[in-house]
């Protein structure tokens, strides 16, 4: 048996790199209280140690854990009834003690159905345990040993003694949910987590910060109030709402940051939902919400949001539909704060919840440029890593940020492309902008950083911009390099220029004025003729183009999404009627003229959409052929989402690398699809039953799918998978869980099989011995 002192002086310094450690005793609090704490301390970004191995009493204390106690900022200890029963316990308890002295460890005791006093004087359980180990060390033959065991004995109870005096919470007799949010609350103020966060670095937004932080601590008891940060895309209103989260969210009892929400609910069908169900994931601390409708989904939020002291911020509203769908028309709890940001100022105060009597109070900030100073600030952080210009630069960035404007972000994209540049590149640079009359335009901005790149990072950028904003960088990564792109370089580039950023899921992100640029660039390549560009993004042109079979051997990349199509007239129709109608004549009218106004706008949008529904129901109607595709030798990206496709698929590009193909209609994979270079696969909400219709010969050395690494078959409810040895056959049922495990997948679909398969069991035709040794898949 080792005296913890001996481990702890066989141990070489550590770092810090857990914000908590969590000792229990597993069978007392494992499957109940440990599980919601662990979660609760996740969900609130403070990363935690927690060992789920259990050990037998006698085991010596694992080196693993000693360094994660060392490397932990702050320990909670679990006292429940068995704890001192496990040696190991009261190991961890005499290092995490050791740790409070020699590096200031914060420690938070939690007497769990126990009394502190039973604690202190090793009494009930606390007692008999002890003398249990006291029994047992009396036994021990070996002297040496035994010894040792009486120094550690009286050490432990030491331990528990001083444990039992320190500041801790008692959960005896009380909600276990509120003792967990009052220890994340107290873990999280004590070790000033809110300081640790990545905030953004602000500059020229100082008064914005105190004047929405005063807002923030107003208190109010008696109602919630919201705050409309309103401005022109690119101003910096993501930055600035981001900056005071991070600062004020653990203030309140819960809080959410729902990004992007207007872009993100035009490009996906099934964005409000995803937006719906991470607010609910954000306010319950929940890691998985079940199966919503919008209406349903409201109705939770509604009761949620009444419940709790909320910071709720909603970033890049685009109408007022979102609003609805995401804050209902129920109200808050006292004292919650909402924040909102819009390009458009007024748009607040025309959602549902403002019809209602008891809306809450409304304030607005607008933001507006910055001024010289701070533009030249915010270039030269870009440009240099500092807020001032080295030296000889001075006059060039003087010269760069009045070109544009007091614009942050044009500020950022262009500090951004000048990152080491000399100063020879600079004056050349402000020559070209003078030669075009030093238009002062946001968008020539950022055309100058996109002209700076290389051709190979320039096509990467409008690939990305096209397609795959909001995509995961790693599935991003594979595909393109793919295609030819110095992904691992070149991603990382864009990353330094400021034209693509990092979400928190490793997604990447791009500003809606960038994602616009590199939009637009391929729409030059041919203005009026789409099949002649690279890439086809706009789901009509898509449309148009396969339906006149005017494809060409120039496109390389193509998305059709027919649920999108339907939607896109509507939201056109609602778009323009409340930019065109409602801002000159709402904003300038009374109450009572706009509750009219609001009636009889509601009726002309019902009929419209209902003519503009009935326009464009043929499109449920239309089937496209297959060899619509025959003439696009170099096309490697495909998404044909909603789509009916009749004949042969053998015509179909070979060079695929990326096929989207949600609602697939038929029973199985096409068996003249190409597919020997295909990376990723997509058939989510498709009505496969088999993969194939006849079973393919698959082996570690003879694979037809030798560069897949993604396949996703999310939502595809009646998907069986058969396999047959070539030598016997037996029939067995696997359940999923089992079937991922067996590696079929891994092996012949490897990368990122999402889990989400419906059915419970997977029909197969193998023994399970023979699986991965070269079996026919079907």
């Amino acid at each position: 048996m080792a005296i913890i002192t001996e481990i702890q002086e066989a141990a070489a310094p550590t770092t810090t790199k857990y914000d908590v450690f969590l000792s229990f005793r597993g069978k007392d609090t494992r499957l109940g209280f440990i599980d919601y704490l662990y979660q609760a301390l996740v969900s609130e970004d403070i990363s935690t140690f927690l060992d789920e191995e259990e050990v037998e009493t006698g085991e010596e204390l694992k080196p693993e854990l000693a360094r994660a106690i060392r490397s932990s900022r702050a320990s909670i200890i679990v006292l429940s009834k068995n704890y001192a029963t496990s040696t190991w316990c009261l190991d961890e308890l005499l290092l995490i003690l050791e740790q409070r002295k020699v590096s200031n460890q914060i420690v938070l005791p939690i007497f769990y159905n126990v009394e502190p006093t039973h604690v202190r004087k090793q009494e009930s359980t606390f007692g008999e345990a002890l003398l249990e180990h006291e029994r047992r060390m009396e036994n021990e033959k070996d002297q040496q040993k035994k010894v040792q065991g009486a120094r550690k004995l009286e050490m432990w109870r030491k331990g528990l003694t001083e444990v039992a005096d320190l500041k801790g919470k008692d959960a005896t007799g009380r909600r276990e949910m509120v003792v967990i949010e009052e220890v994340v609350k107290e873990i999280y103020t004590r070790l000033e987590l809110h300081l640790k966060r990545k905030i953004p670095h602000l500059i020229g937004m100082y008064n914005s910060v105190i004047t929405i932080s005063y807002w923030l601590k107003r208190e109010s008891t008696e109602s919630a109030e919201i705050l409309t940060i309103s401005g022109m895309a690119g101003i910096g209103k993501t930055t600035l709402a981001k900056y005071i989260c991070q600062l004020h969210r653990h203030e309140f009892e819960t809080s959410s940051f729902l990004e992007d929400i207007g872009r993100r609910c035009a490009q996906k069908t099934c964005s409000q939902l995803d937006l719906q169900k991470q607010l609910l994931r954000d306010i319950l601390k929940k890691r998985r919400i079940e199966e919503l409708t919008l209406d349903l989904g409201t109705s939770m939020i509604e009761k949620a949001l009444l419940r709790k002291r909320t910071l709720l911020v909603l970033d890049d509203v685009g109408n007022c539909d979102q609003l609805d769908m995401l804050i209902g028309t129920k109200g808050f709890h006292p004292g919650s704060k909402i924040i909102v940001t819009t390009k458009d100022g007024s748009l607040t105060e025309k959602c549902s919840l403002f019809r209602t009597t008891s809306h809450p109070k409304h304030t607005k900030h607008a933001l507006r440029g910055l001024d010289d100073t701070d533009s030249v600030r915010l270039l030269c952080w870009h440009a240099f890593g500092n807020n001032d210009p080295k030296k000889g630069y001075e006059k060039q960035a003087q010269q760069v940020a009045e070109y544009c404007g007091g614009h942050p972000l044009a500020l950022k994209v262009l500090g951004g492309s000048l990152l080491n540049k000399d100063v020879a590149i600079w004056s050349e640079l402000l020559q070209m902008w003078e030669a075009k009359e030093y238009l002062s335009n946001v968008q020539e901005a950022l055309q100058i950083s996109f002209d700076s790149l290389s051709e190979n990072r320039k096509e990467l950028f409008k690939h990305i911009a096209c397609f795959f904003v909001g995509k995961d960088r790693e599935f991003t990564e594979k595909i393109l390099r793919e295609c030819g792109f110095q992904t691992l370089y070149g991603i990382t580039e864009l990353i330094d220029r400021c034209l693509v950023t990092i979400g928190d899921y490793n997604e990447l992100m791009m500003h809606q004025l960038i994602q616009d640029l590199g939009r637009d660039l391929v729409c030059k390549e041919s203005p009026e003729k789409p099949w002649k560009r690279s890439l086809v993004w706009k789901h009509e042109e898509s449309l148009d183009l396969l339906k006149n079979d005017k494809g060409t051997n120039k496109i390389q990349g193509l998305i059709l999404d027919m649920n999108l199509l339907r939607e896109e007239p509507l939201s056109r129709s609602s778009s323009v009627t409340d930019n065109n109608f409602q801002n000159d004549f709402v904003n300038n009218s009374s109450r009572a003229f706009q509750l009219i106004y609001e009636f009889f706008l509601k009726i002309w949008l019902f009929f419209a959409g209902l003519l503009l529904m009935f326009s464009s129901s043929h499109c449920k109607d239309i089937e496209l052929r297959a060899d619509a595709l025959r003439k696009m030798d170099k096309l490697k990206l495909l998404q044909l989402n909603h789509v009916k496709v009749n004949g042969s698929y053998k015509n179909f590009p070979k060079g695929l690398r990326w096929l989207c193909m949600h609602g697939f209609q038929l029973k199985y994979i096409p068996s003249d699809l190409p597919m020997e270079n295909l990376v990723a696969l997509d058939m989510s909400y498709s009505s496969l039953t088999h993969l194939w219709k006849k079973p393919k010969l698959l082996s570690s050395t003879s694979c037809h799918l030798p560069s897949l690494g993604w396949t996703d078959l999310q939502h595809v409810t009646d998907l069986k998978v058969r396999f047959w040895n070539s030598s016997r056959m037996s029939r067995v049922n696997f359940p999923v869980q089992m079937f991922y495990e067996f590696g079929i997948f891994s092996t012949f679909f490897p990368g990122k099989v999402l889990p989400d398969c419906t059915p419970q069991y997977i029909d197969c035709l193998v023994s399970p011995a023979t699986i991965g040794m070269g079996c026919l898949f079907g």
